[in-house]
């Protein structure tokens, strides 16, 4: 059976146990051929098979409460003090990044792996030295519960399958990491909090944006009126070209998406804008567009433009599209200088520079551009650190479920304003960081 076969089963029998939503998707599941991923060579310290008996590789085909109280159930962790993961889904994100990040991780490994296709599983488990019964289906995931290994999932799959996977963790007594968007309702993100919080688990949104040192920078000048001075505008764009080839992958279905751009790269203008200011908009003002003729928005948005008001008086312009060339960036100017992250949202290889009226003159001239800089620290690891750290100690992390939903009512409202081609109003919420928990400590 070779690799188009094998995603082709894989998807079929991930659909038997999704339920009737996503059955609607009308498409043969969630994963497309393009989601079939590649573990890395990169492991978490463990000793490799011989090379004659090493499995063949995966290939990838193209593509573009109370917050501090601690828990009733200490957690305890193995010999080497690393908490404990299952890897739900092995699609492109944890095979090239996810995995690859727990290298680089001081507080977590991977114990597990939960995947519809057990023999593409069975050869990611070899190179990451997961042993064979740690390797679960969507079945049999449940069963989590009896591996003492597993203290947490990282749930990494179709927006739509979120709250499901979400829910059975808890009720298996694991702590939950969960890829962005939340989920693709306020309902189905309300049910994932009230969920972790009945079982006393840590709940957590993969944020990674928040844990990265530029863009934490960027919010600390921006919080401080003395470096920029009063903040006035922030232009931000996350856009890039989705694959032609692929027409039919789950971010194109909405049944399995919730939405287009928006939900997937556009939010991380939403929440990146929120994380600087550490406000809440009160308004929202939203265009929607997809090219008629193109079979890849027949369910969903190709673009969303919007802009945002927050209660200091702050507009932010924000810009998504899935049929652009590819431009991750943002630009936050005050009245005394500009901050610009470019790109602000990839994986590595982010650039800051700022430019600000010198201190000894009043002119409103800039003096130049500064170039600012900082040792390269992967994205993942630092989330899923952080994520471990509030796991052992008990507290609430800094991108709790809370702030999921706080985004997708947002994004439901940037939809509405789409509509009805008019403003929406957001309840005005005065605390700062109001749906944050435990800081991250310093990288």
């Amino acid at each position: 059976m070779n690799l188009l076969d094998d995603s082709l089963e894989e998807r079929r029998r991930f659909l038997r146990i999704t339920g009737s939503a996503v059955a609607a998707a009308s498409v043969l599941g969630w994963a497309s051929p393009a989601q079939a991923a590649a573990a890395s060579t990169g492991g978490t310290g463990g000793t490799s098979a011989p090379a004659a008996t090493l499995p063949k590789p995966v290939t990838l085909p193209e593509m573009q409460d109370d917050p501090t109280e601690k828990s009733e159930m200490p957690v305890q962790l193995g010999k080497d003090g690393r908490l404990g993961l299952a890897i739900v889904g092995l699609g492109r994100l944890s095979l090239e990044e996810i995995m690859p990040a727990l290298a680089s991780s001081k507080r977590c490994r991977v114990t597990a792996l939960v995947s519809g296709d057990r023999e593409k599983a069975q050869r990611v488990a070899a190179q990451y030295d997961v042993p064979e019964s740690s390797i679960y289906s969507y079945d049999t995931f449940d069963q989590l519960r009896d591996n003492p290994n597993v203290h947490a999932v990282y749930i990494v799959l179709p927006n739509a399958l979120h709250r499901e996977f979400t829910v059975r963790a808890a009720r298996a007594g694991k702590h939950v990491l969960c890829e962005k968007p939340m989920a693709t309702t306020v309902a189905d993100c309300q049910a994932m909090i009230d969920a972790c919080k009945a079982a006393d688990r840590r709940l957590m949104i993969a944020y990674r944006i928040q844990y990265e040192p530029l863009n934490s920078q960027v919010k600390d000048w921006v919080r401080d009126a003395t470096v920029l001075g009063t903040i006035k505008l922030i232009d931000m764009a996350n856009c890039q070209n989705q694959s032609k080839k692929n027409v039919h992958q789950w971010r194109h279905v909405k049944a399995l998406a919730g939405g287009g751009a928006l939900p997937d790269i556009g939010l991380y203008c939403l929440n990146t804008a929120r994380f600087l200011l550490g406000e809440e908009p009160v308004e929202v003002s939203a265009q929607q567009y997809s090219a008629e003729s193109d079979p890849r928005f027949a369910e969903v948005e190709e673009a969303m433009l919007w802009q945002m008001r927050f209660p200091s008086g702050v507009r932010v312009q924000c810009t998504c599209s899935y049929a652009t060339f590819t431009s991750k960036r943002y630009r936050v100017l005050g009245d005394k200088g500009w901050a610009d992250m470019d790109p602000a949202f990839a994986y590595e290889g982010l650039q800051l520079k700022r430019s600000r009226i010198a201190e000894d003159t009043t002119e409103f001239v800039a003096p130049g551009i500064e170039q600012i800089s900082t040792k390269h620290s992967n994205q993942f690891a630092l989330e899923m650190d952080h994520f471990a750290e509030c796991v052992v100690s008990g507290k609430q992390p800094w991108t709790p479920g809370e702030e999921g939903l706080q985004d997708q009512r947002i994004m439901e409202a940037i939809y509405e304003s789409a509509r009805i081609g008019k403003p929406v109003q957001l309840a005005r919420i005065t605390d700062k960081d109001a749906f944050r928990g435990t800081p991250p400590s310093k990288a």
